[in-house]
């Protein structure tokens, strides 16, 4: 498996943005929908957008090397600043040189804040102006932290990309509090702006929140573009939401959003959401559920994802997916998956590599059809094979607002697909 090559051939960029450590080159735009396949020039690498970020909370993906990763053409991947600040710790990776040494990754790396798990995993966590108090896991004294704090665990670690704290509401709180978030997020971040001590070898991404508010939304987005930052991320989604507010919420921010600039969906990771959100014209995803969902023995394929350890793949000696070359499916079959899912952590290393192949893959049949002006078509052949005769409604009119009607036959592709209320369909109705 090699690196990416599906911009060779080319010319000018349609539209650049260069800050001190990062510079964004639109390289062809979807005629139909807003997607765009672009190429983000980072200090460590140069990376190719719409992209899928795979997590290493604490700098590695359990069970795969920085070599196995370079080998799956992983670009970018995550790392989280509160595992990553406990341990190792800022004054072992200051004595590394960073995280990047420290793990033998040569390629992108992007940090969030800590404050999502601050709130979520912490007990008695307390938000103030100051910053978020919380009660230490190890020792169970009260804890601080604060913008500054996080951006300076973040200079150690020396992420490409560094986000911005930020106040955590879940998103579906609502009332006054969803608004008192969001401008304390926006107070935060030019704290942030002038804690960050790297900026020339680092880039800080603010945050657009709002909860599901489009007003309040409107009002974050608009002012953290007053900030001018090297690209900008959409939070505060992926908590549960019903998908028909999750997508209206991702195209507003991005048609506020500078479309020089990339744009970073946080949380996402379900394929048909991966391709969704880029035709609404986001540019970067991450989430851990390829990664974990292989742990519990599922393998992701274009129908959805196969339960390995089900019995009826005892005897079944064909690869996970016969059109994937990532070394599981080249080398090993359904049948020895189920044996060793069941037995023992080999499976879950195996299909964890598969699954992150299998995004990889994605991303690229999906930056190659945007090149090639093809996006819409693909996204018919997408959406048939995931789901055949029927979508969930959430998609049908999401993709409909940027020009695509899934309900209708168009020049290129006989599909038409019947809208469903459910938000999510586990298996293709054909």
């Amino acid at each position: 498996m090699t690196t990416s090559d599906e911009f060779s051939g080319l010319s000018a960029p349609l539209e650049t943005s260069t800050s001190p450590a990062l510079k964004f080159e639109v390289l062809a735009r979807c005629s139909t929908t807003k997607a765009r396949a672009s190429k983000m020039h980072l200090p460590h690498y140069t990376a190719h957008t719409p992209m899928f970020m795979p997590v290493g909370t604490m700098g590695s993906i359990k069970g795969i090397t920085t070599k196995q990763l370079e080998a799956l053409d992983c670009h970018v991947i995550l790392g989280n600043t509160y595992h990553l600040g406990s341990r190792p710790g800022p004054e072992l990776l200051d004595a590394a040189g960073g995280l990047h040494k420290f793990m033998a990754w040569n390629r992108g790396l992007l940090t969030d804040s800590g404050g999502f798990q601050m709130v979520s995993l912490l007990k008695l966590a307390n938000i103030t102006e100051e910053g978020v108090e919380f009660e230490n896991p190890h020792d169970g004294k009260k804890m601080m932290l604060t913008p500054e704090m996080s951006i300076g665990l973040q200079n150690s670690i020396g992420a490409d990309i560094m986000m911005q704290l930020d106040d955590v509401v879940s998103s579906l709180t609502t009332g006054s509090r969803v608004e008192e978030a969001m401008w304390r997020s926006v107070r935060w971040l030019d704290r942030s702006i002038k804690a960050h001590s790297r900026p020339t070898e680092q880039n800080l991404f603010p945050i657009v929140q709002g909860g599901l508010d489009e007003r309040l939304r409107t009002l974050s987005a608009n002012e953290l573009v007053k900030r001018d930052s090297p690209g900008y991320a959409i939070g505060g989604l992926s908590g549960g939401e019903a998908k028909g507010t999750f997508w209206r919420m991702v195209t507003l921010s991005t048609d506020i959003l500078p479309t020089n600039k990339p744009r970073y969906c946080m949380g996402v990771g379900y394929a048909e959401d991966l391709v969704v959100c880029s035709a609404l014209g986001v540019d970067m995803y991450d989430c851990v559920f390829p990664t974990r969902t292989a742990r519990f023995g599922n393998a992701l394929v274009r129908t959805g994802s196969l339960s390995l350890k089900q019995g009826r793949y005892k005897d079944d000696m064909s690869p996970i997916d016969k059109d994937c070359d990532c070394p599981t499916c080249k080398n090993y079959t359904k049948a020895y998956l189920h044996t060793t899912v069941t037995k023992d952590t080999t499976g879950c290393h195996l299909i964890t590599i598969h699954n992150i192949a299998f995004q990889m893959r994605l991303m690229r049949d999906i930056r190659s059809a945007i090149v090639e002006d093809r996006f819409p078509l693909f996204i018919r052949e997408f959406m048939q094979t995931r789901f055949g005769k029927t979508v969930p409604r959430w998609i049908v009119e999401a993709l409909k607002s940027v020009n695509v009607d899934l309900t209708a036959a168009d020049k290129n592709s006989s599909y038409i697909a019947a809208p469903i209320d459910e938000d999510f369909q586990k298996e293709p109705n054909h």
